[in-house]
């Protein structure tokens, strides 16, 4: 049976504490459940979340669900998944997702995915694929959380390792769990180990942006592994955050920077410390200084778009053709819908840009992103850092996807790296 006949919404709690979307539907005994993250660094341009008058609450969004979403999906096919999200797009009728939530829309399609993978019989990854030749995505794992993640302890928002030199998923995560151990025994050593940021990267207890990267050359060379090669840095810097009137302006190296020296500065980074990819380099809006770095960094480092094109298929083509970006985040809840998540992941294959998909900051048990990343054959996946329960609940699943796999959980190689 195929035809959805149940439709419920409920609020639960993620990671953060605050209220989300949680939509299950049901066709006879198959059940599928999807629920809404949360940004706290988050473009202008993505779908929007529905939140009641205190800022925090989802009782308007539950509301709306079940007075307009629920009976439009009741009989429907859930193996219809572009006419779902059509209907979730047009019931909502205003192009950010403000009137009914783009957290219910991500709920309720993440749902029907499920929903359709359970009626298949088959794990959402191979419902995707339809076949267990794949390789497994190269994970960006935290180590140093900043920005928004940790009350602005340091200006640059993810300091993460990229595991390139390791040839499989098992080791891959064995690597960067050994770098973190490493990055916690140098905090502990010096009496700065204060706990973790939003995505279980360490607080960032040091004394500016540098600092931290210091420190995860050293967590590296302490783990055994060889900077560069075994295992690569990679930024997500979240201009936007730290960008005030045509400035950039660092608090925690003291700095007031004109934007063409702050593209001096973050180039200087990346040739000492050898990064491989920096996500958000300059504000959304500082178009210009986004071109001008991305042509500075060419063949050296990758530029990642994020806050700058919002999964959203349009902008990416727009910041490929001028010359912005060499690869993006494919965040679904930013997008509002799993198919307009998907085709800005086409997007990004059709202007040669690696697309990498990604959590977000405010997260829960739920390991959808990771079949999606498996199923959708993508090069890479980010989800934060190794520990806590909302991040490890998603890289443990991706240790029983790469068991079923027919190569064993294998690596592709990770073009440019």
């Amino acid at each position: 049976m195929n035809r959805i006949d149940s439709a419920t919404a409920r609020a639960i709690y993620d990671s953060r504490g605050r209220p989300t979307i949680e939509v299950e539907l049901r066709a006879g005994s198959a059940a599928g459940r999807g629920i809404a993250p949360a940004g706290a660094s988050t473009g202008a341009h993505e779908a929007r979340e529905l939140r009641d008058g205190d800022g925090r609450g989802v009782r308007t969004a539950l509301a709306r669900f079940a007075a307009e979403v629920a009976p439009a999906l009741l009989g429907t096919d859930c193996r219809e998944q572009e006419n779902i999200d059509r209907m979730l797009i047009d019931l909502d009728g205003t192009p950010d997702r403000r009137r009914l939530g783009g957290n219910t829309s991500i709920a309720t399609s993440l749902a029907t995915l499920q929903l359709a993978a359970a009626v298949d019989g088959a794990p959402l990854w191979r419902h995707l694929a339809g076949t267990d030749d794949l390789t497994m995505p190269l994970p960006e794992i935290q180590i140093v959380g900043g920005g928004a993640h940790a009350h602005g302890r340091v200006d640059l928002q993810d300091f993460m390792v990229m595991p390139i030199g390791a040839p499989d998923w098992a080791t891959a995560l064995d690597w960067c769990a050994r770098v973190y151990v490493a990055a916690g025994e140098f905090f502990r050593e010096s009496d700065r180990l204060h706990g973790v940021a939003d995505e279980g990267g360490f607080w960032p207890d040091v004394a500016n942006n540098e600092a931290a990267l210091e420190l995860l050359v050293r967590a590296i060379e302490r783990a055994g592994l060889r900077p560069a090669d075994d295992v690569a840095i990679s930024l997500d810097v979240a201009a936007n955050q730290f960008y005030r009137g045509d400035r950039y302006r660092l608090r925690a190296d003291a700095a007031d920077l004109h934007p063409d020296a702050w593209v001096d500065r973050l180039a200087g980074w990346r040739d000492k410390f050898s990064i491989r990819l920096i996500e958000d380099p300059c504000a959304e809006t500082d178009r210009a200084h986004y071109a001008a770095f991305h042509a500075r960094m060419a063949g050296r480092c990758g530029v990642v778009g994020d806050d700058l094109v919002v999964t959203n298929a349009a902008r990416i083509r727009d910041a490929a053709r001028d010359g912005l970006i060499d690869a993006a985040l494919i965040k679904p809840n930013q997008a509002g819908t799993v198919g307009e998540a998907r085709a800005a992941l086409d997007a990004c294959v059709a202007a040669n840009v690696l697309p990498i998909v990604s959590a977000r900051s405010g997260e829960t048990e739920d390991t959808a992103i990771v079949h999606l990343a498996v199923g959708w054959r993508t090069p890479m996946l980010k989800v934060g850092s190794i520990t806590r329960g909302e991040r490890t609940a998603k890289w443990n699943e991706g240790i029983r996807i790469a068991e079923q796999l027919r190569g064993g959980g294998a690596i592709a190689p990770l073009a440019g790296a």
